[in-house]
């Protein structure tokens, strides 16, 4: 069973709190694939993570790039693992039908949206349902907190 996270987005937008939970994760010598809902937002988060301040440079690659198994972070809206990432970012309602691969799930959801809201509370529901170790943090004043869910 995979460690999921609920990440509630109440301070910072998605292109800004994303790129240090994968700097973490790269720190930590782990690769990553970023699932996005939509290809739209694949793109837009790959302009996003190339502009990031912190941290300065975080290597990523999309479909559009090649080489998915040289690129540490993988951006892609399909259900795929072609880097051998162990960590996986649901990011703006995104899901993973197969969580096997991973230790980490990281399921990001923007708190100024009602429907997000409820459509992580749904998503809550069905991992504690499949039997998840599940955790919750939100953005606090001095970073992410840990809460009780």
């Amino acid at each position: 069973m995979a460690e999921i996270g609920f990440y509630h987005l109440t301070r910072t937008p998605l292109a800004q709190a994303l790129p240090r939970l994968l700097g973490r994760s790269l720190a930590a010598g782990e690769r990553a694939v970023v699932r996005c809902a939509a290809p739209a937002q694949v793109a837009a988060l790959d302009a996003a993570l190339w502009d990031c301040a912190e941290p300065d440079w975080l290597p990523h690659g999309t479909a559009a790039d090649g080489d998915a198994e040289l690129q540490p972070v993988w951006l892609t809206a399909i259900d795929e693992v072609p880097n051998g990432a162990r960590f996986l970012f649901l990011v703006d309602g995104a899901e993973a039908a197969d969580l096997a691969p991973y230790a980490r799930v990281f399921d990001l959801f923007d708190g100024g949206d009602p429907a997000a809201v409820a459509a992580a509370r749904q998503r809550w529901l069905a991992a504690r349902a499949g039997g998840h170790t599940l955790s919750y943090w939100q953005q606090g004043a001095r970073g992410w907190e840990k809460k009780q869910g």
